[in-house]
């Protein structure tokens, strides 16, 4: 039977949600095989019981492959070498997985639809033909090896060299932390996370060297590998992301620096030195990674709201970022300027953009605030923590970030699981949100009558 004019977009719009749908399939698979191994009593230390809960489990997994670093069991103490190793394929799954298939897809989407893509997928990356897809997976597998090679060989030689750890532990953990910080997991095999390194420069500076080169995403580190030496070649994307990650970092160093400089919890008892060094990499891991050299909770209430900004922001598209991403918060603003000025369009580096991109960064925007007011009600009623607490837990599991305030743990399995939802939600949410808006436009053939209502 002959496809007829009305059945053709069905099957087209059919065909347009597989790829959505994918993704949240292979990470749903992956997460409930993730679940199973952490479940066996391999997994877990005698000292810790020899078997985790389902909840454990469940939340670890989850964690573990939305690169988020929350916890509610010590990972040190409580999951064996062999739940380590689960823990840490997870996160190179979840991490380079989504960061190859997000690629691809980006590079299928410029192809396929041009420059209205260009928000979350890769406005810099050009018109590529289908041969360059093996090219994109090897050059995605080659910037990830070498980045988690080179930090995991840095950090193995200083544990090794001057913490004394023997040479088998020292390179496991250089491998397994450069992995954490690539893709932005932040996971540690310590009970206290990275505290005991807060004052060394060469564990906490090729981590935070790492984690920015994850979260800057591979859209960016193509475009640079073609046109490093010319900045006017570089598309929208590549300048929104590398200006974004800049002006953040700036910014939130000196922030976290300044609020918690004689806090005697936090920087207050490190020599200036250190100090700077902690602050640096507080404002570098607060935008996505969640590892701690201070402990967060016993910062002020001024920068836990810094960091929950920094958090709901995350990094750069196309990565192993979380957050609704530098790119969108950029398109917003600038709108927001437009409209303030007067302007009829809105431009960012002297480009315009199209009404489409307005409409995808709000939508994000709206489903971002949504998910994180929703989370923050429903702990809000079920516990006894306060809205700052709380807040701050909501928004690092949907950024993906994994920094807490020390409740994580204490939430009751309903909030755990809450959590794992939204951890979930905010690692594979924005990429099929983006897939879906940009697969399935729709050209409407008439026009309907205007009206407006007031605003403000």
């Amino acid at each position: 039977m002959p496809l007829t004019g009305r059945s053709r977009p069905s099957f087209r719009r059919l065909r347009a949600a597989h790829p959505a749908e994918a993704i949240v399939a292979a990470y749903a698979a992956a997460l409930a095989v993730g679940t199973v191994l952490l479940l066996l009593p391999v997994s877990v230390t005698e000292a810790a019981g020899g078997r985790a809960s389902l909840v454990e489990a469940l939340f670890t997994a989850g964690s573990a492959v939305s690169v988020t670093g929350l916890v509610v069991v010590d990972t040190q103490t409580h999951w064996s070498t062999f739940g380590h190793v689960v823990i840490f394929l997870l996160i190179e799954l979840g991490g380079l997985g989504l960061m190859t298939f997000a690629s691809l897809l980006g590079l299928i989407l410029v192809h396929r639809l041009g420059l209205r893509t260009r928000l979350v997928t890769s406005a810099s990356i050009g018109t590529p033909s289908a041969h360059d897809l093996r090219g994109v997976v090897v050059g995605v597998a080659t910037i990830a090896l070498t980045v988690q090679a080179a930090t995991a060989a840095i950090l193995a030689a200083r544990l090794a060299l001057t913490h004394d750890y023997p040479p088998g532990r020292a390179l496991w953990h250089g491998v397994f932390h450069a992995g954490s910080a690539f893709n932005n997991a932040g996971f540690a095999l310590y009970s206290d996370n990275l505290m005991a390194f807060v004052a060394d420069p060469w564990v906490c500076l090729p981590v935070a060297v790492a984690v920015i080169l994850g979260g800057i995403g591979f859209p960016v580190f193509l475009e640079l590998s073609r046109h490093a030496r010319v900045p006017r070649l570089w598309g929208m994307n590549t300048r929104i992301v590398l200006v974004g990650t800049a002006v953040l970092l700036v910014g939130a160093t000196v922030t976290v620096t300044a609020l918690e400089w004689d806090n005697p919890g936090t920087l207050g008892p490190l020599d200036a030195p250190a100090k700077l060094l902690a602050g640096f990499f507080a404002a570098v891991v607060a935008r996505t990674a969640g590892f701690n050299t201070v402990d967060v909770a016993e910062m002020n209430t001024q920068t836990w709201f810094a960091h929950d900004v920094l958090m709901f922001v995350g990094a750069g598209p196309a990565g192993t970022a979380g957050g609704i991403k530098i790119t969108t918060a950029a398109v917003l603003v600038a709108i927001v300027l437009a409209e303030i000025r007067g302007e009829g369009a809105v431009t960012v580096f002297g480009k315009r953009l199209s009404r489409a991109v307005h409409r995808q960064a709000i939508t994000v925007l709206s489903l971002g605030v949504a998910v994180v007011m929703g989370g923050t009600w429903a702990l809000l009623i079920t516990t006894e923590f306060t809205l700052d607490q709380i807040l701050f837990e909501v928004v690092s599991a949907f950024g993906t970030v994994g920094l807490s305030t020390g409740i994580t743990h204490l939430l009751p399995d309903g909030g755990q699981l809450l959590l794992v939802v939204i951890m979930f939600a905010g690692r594979v949410g924005p990429v099929t949100l983006a897939t879906a808006l940009a697969l399935r436009p729709r050209t409407r053939l008439y026009e309907l009558p205007k009206e407006r209502p007031l605003i403000g």
